[in-house]
């Protein structure tokens, strides 16, 4: 009988690339920016090229040390 492994992460995280603006009311291209830095990650915002709205956040953990 073969040993069965444990099922292997496809990714390790994901990145928003479209995320509906609340003001413009359509879906955009959105930016990433570098909010803050914390004890548990960094926190990122994304932002809306056309008019600049927050459309949404993240917290990324830190890096694993090597």
């Amino acid at each position: 009988m073969p040993m069965q492994r444990a099922p292997r992460a496809s990714f390790e995280r994901m990145n928003a690339t479209l995320l509906a603006c609340p003001k413009c009311r359509v879906a955009v291209p959105v930016r990433k920016r570098l909010l803050l830095v914390l004890p548990n990650g960094e926190k990122y915002e994304y932002v809306c090229p056309q008019c600049g709205s927050t459309c949404g956040d993240t917290i990324e953990p830190p890096a694993r040390p090597f």
